[in-house]
């Protein structure tokens, strides 16, 4: 049987303090994410750790695209910013005109 995505549960701090074993369980199946609030306010989760997991990766992999974006932007920073949307549109309608040839050529 196929599960589908954990339900997400809000819940007070007191009432998480007294069902934390419960709560840990039905997280550890996957049957459930929880975020515990103080005074109204969401303050931390608990996840499965296959999400933390998941988290810590595409956590990476968004420093990474920033570094890369940054990397970019120091390499184009003497660059005119009409010349860069001029190109990047120029690239954009070269892209497409590939796309659209080679989907046309596989139909």
């Amino acid at each position: 049987m196929v599960m589908g995505p954990p339900i997400e549960t809000h819940m007070n701090l007191s009432d998480t303090k007294q069902q934390l074993s419960k709560l840990v369980n039905h997280v550890a199946q996957g049957q459930s994410r929880v975020v515990i609030e103080k005074s109204g306010l969401a303050v931390a989760a608990i996840i499965s750790t296959e999400e933390y997991q998941r988290f810590l990766r595409l956590d990476a992999e968004r420093v990474q695209r920033f570094a890369a974006l940054s990397r970019i932007s120091e390499a184009l920073a003497d660059v005119p910013l009409d010349e860069l949307e001029a190109e990047v549109q120029r690239t954009i309608a070269e892209t497409r005109a590939r796309r659209n040839t080679s989907t046309a050529d596989a139909a």
